[in-house]
């Protein structure tokens, strides 16, 4: 018996992550409905952004607005992707819970999302989001708490 332990796994860099979003077969089906893409990740600033293609025939309202609940789906995503990427892609962070400010329409098309993880703790984590329209203009923002878990242990 030894009392060597096992190796660490070596960390991923920016890119790799980056890359491993990109090239996914699996991307999950909320996902695709939201039309997200990963854009840039950063581990140091606990930070991701990310494109929506917010497709018309899917999520207009009656006022040919993106319905809210999108926009909330838009921001969780940011922001648990963030905590995926802070951890070094050992965890996920279910969402437990998420306060959400709407401060103008958004539009079909492009939306840049921006997921920040605020503070990464043991069996906690405090997330922020943002969504953008095309213009830079601040369409939504969001904070969050969320429940770190080791990929592992989630699909157990």
């Amino acid at each position: 018996m030894s009392d060597v332990s096992a190796p660490e796994p070596e960390a991923l860099t920016d890119e790799a992550i980056l890359a491993r979003f990109l090239r996914t077969k699996n991307q999950p089906t909320g996902s695709q409905t939201l039309g997200f893409q990963m854009v840039a990740v950063s581990q140091a600033e606990k930070m991701v952004e990310v494109a929506f293609d917010a497709k018309a025939e899917l999520l207009l309202n009656p006022m040919k607005q993106i319905q809210g609940g999108y926009l909330c789906a838009m921001l969780d995503e940011c922001m648990s992707v963030a905590c995926m990427v802070a951890s070094g892609m050992t965890h996920v962070a279910p969402t437990l819970e998420m306060k959400t400010s709407f401060l103008r329409p958004a539009k079909p098309g492009a939306i840049k999302g921006i997921g920040r993880v605020v503070k990464w703790g043991r069996s906690v984590a405090f997330t922020e989001g943002e969504l953008y329209d095309p213009d830079g203009k601040l369409l939504a923002k969001a904070t969050g708490t969320a429940m770190p878990t080791p990929f592992k242990s989630y699909k157990s």
